[in-house]
């Protein structure tokens, strides 16, 4: 075989083992970002702490990632694949709002304790990411809420205030609260959750009738 055929046959290969090195520094720099957004938290992450975290330097850091709102969202997605978050999409179809509220927070609750310790940091510094992660992780939280108040057929001032208690109730603070400094069990605190958003609801039907 000539030296330009071998030539020629290696090419396809350099090409592709050049491809997956590339592929695995990128990796190697999300997942050094995922370590350390779930340490020291977004806030203290900087392009210096994750070039050391992946053995790289901060140029290769930028080739990969222009800027901190491409690494963010990385790492989001990242983190996400790793530890998917329950999907509320099921939820609207249980009735009974009671009955709806203690599988569904049971489910986020159970999420939460999984999970914990990594999102507390995030949760603590999510206003130190850019806006578009900022805003995704609010839509996701949303998410949890409207899934829990569909179809309850409260409207005006007593549909806002339902709307406030899914809001405060799929809330990781309120979990958190609940668990770390109330004493709760997940469970408990999942029961307990889901029995106010039914009170909110039955008051808020006391209420229907004046709203507008």
């Amino acid at each position: 075989m000539s030296e330009q055929s071998r030539s020629s046959e290696s090419r396809p290969y350099r090409m592709r083992k050049r491809a997956e090195q590339v592929e695995e520094t990128r990796q190697r720099i999300v997942d050094a970002t995922v370590k350390l957004h779930t340490t020291v938290g977004p806030a203290n992450t900087t392009i210096t702490g994750v070039a050391e975290e992946a053995d790289v330097t901060r140029l290769t850091v930028y080739r990969h990632f222009p800027d901190l709102e491409s690494l963010f969202v990385a790492c989001g997605r990242r983190w996400t694949e790793l530890h998917p978050p329950p999907d509320p999409t099921g939820w609207r179809q249980l009735t009974g709002l009671e009955a709806r509220g203690r599988h569904a927070l049971g489910e986020l609750y159970g999420w939460y304790q999984a999970c914990g310790d990594e999102l507390l940091p995030i949760v603590r510094d999510h206003q130190a990411m850019p806006a578009a992660t900022q805003q995704e992780l609010a839509e996701t939280f949303q998410a949890f809420a409207d899934a829990l108040v569909a179809g309850s057929g409260v409207r005006g001032r007593a549909r806002r205030r339902l709307n406030a208690t899914a809001g405060l109730v799929v809330s990781f603070w309120t979990w958190h609260s609940l668990t770390t400094e109330q004493g709760l069990d997940t469970p408990a605190a999942a029961d307990l959750a889901a029995t106010l958003l039914s009170c909110a609801a039955g008051g808020s039907r006391g209420a229907a009738g004046t709203s507008r």
